[in-house]
């Protein structure tokens, strides 16, 4: 599996709907996960989660987020080809001017030490 490791300038931001359905993503998001905006756009978010994530982290960014509050964490994803990525991401509920709730993730590059981190925590989650 082929790993991209960000670039320190590189920022994804997604927006899902209350469902954690994708209604927005930016072109950094799209170029490292390797889909095109219209292959996200009403696709479920998990469709760039990897497998070595731990249910555990989704649970607690879902809980937290639902309940109005601010989740942060770190996050390996998978791009469409089956590589992956590593992100810190912050994750802002969001109610809109019309009042419909959505998820704002703002994703950007950790450090090696920060993934060193996070390995070591969710192998003890898994």
């Amino acid at each position: 599996m082929r790993e991209y490791v960000l670039k320190t300038n590189d920022f994804l931001v997604s927006q899902t709907d209350e469902a954690g359905k994708i209604i927005f993503a930016n072109e950094d998001f799209c170029r490292i996960a390797g889909f095109h905006l219209n292959e996200l756009i009403g696709k479920p978010h998990s469709i760039v989660r990897h497998s070595d994530m731990p249910k555990a982290a989704f649970k607690s960014l879902w809980d937290t987020v639902k309940e109005g509050r601010v989740w942060s964490g770190y996050v390996k994803n998978r791009t469409k080809e089956n590589g992956f990525y590593w992100v810190y991401a912050t994750v802002y509920p969001s109610d809109g001017i019309d009042g419909v709730k959505s998820y704002i993730s703002c994703r950007r590059k950790p450090s090696l030490k920060e993934i060193e981190y996070a390995e070591t925590l969710y192998s003890t989650l898994n």
